[in-house]
């Protein structure tokens, strides 16, 4: 299990911050597991949330990383068709 908080890649932070809040439909990227855990019904709270089950806690930020990596393979393949039609 990674634990890597930063990206591979510094200056892609703004483009993967900007990816979080368009999936979760929100406009700022600090709010997207808030609006994640809200849907879920899974009562996250701004600051500390120690009483949270970490299985709870896995639910949203896998929901909200699963939903980021759907939409960039999305992307990824839309580039690729953009290709193949230039050739």
């Amino acid at each position: 299990m990674s634990r890597r908080r930063r990206p591979l890649v510094p200056h892609a932070r703004s483009g993967l911050d900007s990816l979080k809040a368009q999936v979760a439909n929100v406009d700022n990227p600090d709010q997207a597991k808030y609006e994640i855990a809200q849907e879920m019904d899974i009562p996250l709270q701004h600051g500390y949330n120690g009483q949270l089950p970490s299985q709870a806690a896995g639910r949203i930020g896998g929901r909200l990383g699963g939903s980021m990596v759907k939409e960039l393979v999305r992307m990824g393949m839309q580039a690729m068709k953009q290709q193949g039609n230039k050739s």
